[in-house]
């Protein structure tokens, strides 16, 4: 029997909630969605321990791979694993312009709930027809009413664009513990610099990887969407 595809989109955020001048002036949200056989895991694992490795200088105890933490050397590297190895057009992400975000939307438990929903919207819309079952995976949420919020978004959205037997599953887990979700960092990294910033350096190695990169408020206050 010919084994069926699960998909799994692993996501990651990026700038901060502080909708105040001194917080970030971007929100992003990223996922990167993929099938298995994950062939840049190997080489990342790889890599990770010819780092550790006495051979190669310079000679890094890593962890995991964290994109805000790595050093050039090490983040130039990863990127070029990613431009390489990655599926093309499998980055969706939604990008907020915080400032016109309304009000009534700004606490967590509402902000976070529709935008997941416009990101997963976008992915799932691509989910190829042979998916059997979709696993959404999210760093680890420390605060349960955070928590409650993101995960009651991805169900009502896998319901609503996913065949009605088409099973899923939704996990919380530290970031170290998959390379997906390492790789949604990464990337998550780049498109929010790129935006909050200016710099595209990254964003140009790994352009051809982004499905979609919806600004969400780009047609000005009043929210894209109304329903």
């Amino acid at each position: 029997m010919q084994r069926q595809s699960t998909l799994y989109v692993f996501l990651d955020e990026g700038g901060d909630l502080n909708f105040s001048s001194t917080g970030s002036k971007f929100f992003t949200l990223t996922c990167v969605s993929l099938c298995r056989p994950f062939l840049l895991h190997t080489k990342l694992d790889t890599y990770k321990y010819d780092l550790i490795e006495f051979w190669k200088e310079p000679r890094i105890d890593l962890e995991y791979f964290h994109c805000a933490d790595d050093n050039r050397f090490v983040r130039e590297r990863v990127f070029s694993l990613l431009a390489e190895e990655l599926p093309r057009k499998s980055v969706d992400a939604v990008v907020i312009e915080k400032s016109k975000t309304g009000p009534s939307l700004r606490a967590e438990e509402k902000f976070y709930p529709k935008m997941l929903g416009y990101l997963l919207r976008y992915a799932l819309e691509q989910c190829p027809s042979d998916v059997a079952e979709v696993v959404v995976i999210t760093d680890a949420i420390p605060i349960n009413r955070k928590r409650r919020a993101i995960e009651k978004s991805i169900k009502q959205t896998l319901k609503s664009m996913l065949p009605k037997k088409t099973p899923y599953r939704i996990m919380h887990h530290a970031s170290r513990a998959h390379y997906g979700l390492q790789l949604a960092d990464y990337l998550n990294w780049s498109i929010l610099r790129k935006w909050e910033k200016g710099e595209d350096e990254t964003y140009k190695k790994i352009s051809h990887l982004v499905r979609s990169e919806f600004e969400i408020f780009r047609t000005g206050v009043r929210h894209y969407y109304d329903k």
